[in-house]
């Protein structure tokens, strides 16, 4: 089994900054991609941020600039680095992984429990 445990959230004023971690653990071989997305109250859940094993990163247009989605292949772990957060970053952020659990494997995808960020004054 794989389990995504992710820490970070929180309360921050408009302007202010967060740290997210996710951190991969259990039956990996390797890791395809890493990434985070969140769900705010009523909205379907969207991409924030992705990391491919490569290094390739792709944001969504209204986190451009102010997140960044640095990762460490070697701990199996990915942050979401949030800067400029505005109310609107307000959501649950969940954690994704693509995960190949043996070398013939095929990749599965995995979630973490999410964790909340609230951006308010």
């Amino acid at each position: 089994q794989v389990q995504l445990v992710e820490s970070g959230g929180g309360l921050v004023q408009p302007g202010g900054s967060l740290r997210l971690s996710c951190a991969a653990s259990g039956s990996i071989f390797s890791i395809d991609y890493m990434g985070w997305y969140r769900q705010a109250p009523g909205k379907q859940r969207e991409l924030v941020a992705i990391v491919t094993s490569g290094g390739t990163t792709n944001y969504v247009n209204s986190v451009k600039g102010r997140f960044t989605i640095p990762g460490d292949n070697a701990k199996n772990t990915v942050y979401l680095l949030m800067n400029s957060l505005k109310p609107e970053d307000t959501a649950v952020y969940y954690c994704k992984a693509g995960v190949r659990r043996t070398i013939t494997s095929i990749g599965d995808d995995y979630w973490g429990q999410g964790t909340q960020v609230t951006v308010s004054s």
